[in-house]
């Protein structure tokens, strides 16, 4: 799983929550470097911070969908976001993201939703 979040407080804690339910977590501080591990390797699903320096969740979202490998541009996107009166539910189906999760994160929510995504 790949988890995308600009703080590393948030990137810490989520790794070890969800490295504690047997995920192998990679972290990365922006959307350019999502693609750039995208383009290396395959995910079960993305962890997407909105709010990130260089590329935002929204357009890197985007851009992961309009990849043309299909076994990538079908990755599970879950947005996180302490904004999320910015955005609708229907504004992150636009750009392709599948779940949000709002901060402060619930992280029993956070391991429901990952779960969920990931069929497990």
């Amino acid at each position: 799983m790949l988890v995308a979040e600009d703080s590393s407080v948030i990137q810490n804690i989520t790794r070890k929550v969800l490295q504690f339910q047997n995920y192998e977590i990679i972290s990365v501080k922006n959307g350019q470097q999502v693609l750039d591990k995208l383009n290396k390797d395959h995910y079960d699903a993305i962890l997407l911070d909105i709010n990130m320096p260089v590329m935002d969740g929204m357009e890197c979202a985007q851009k992961i969908r309009a990849l043309d490998d299909d076994s990538k541009n079908n990755v599970p996107i879950v947005a996180i976001t302490g904004n999320a009166k910015n955005y609708s539910m229907d504004d992150f189906k636009a750009v392709g993201i599948n779940e949000y999760l709002p901060k402060p994160l619930n992280f029993d929510n956070l391991v429901n939703v990952v779960n969920k995504v990931t069929n497990n």
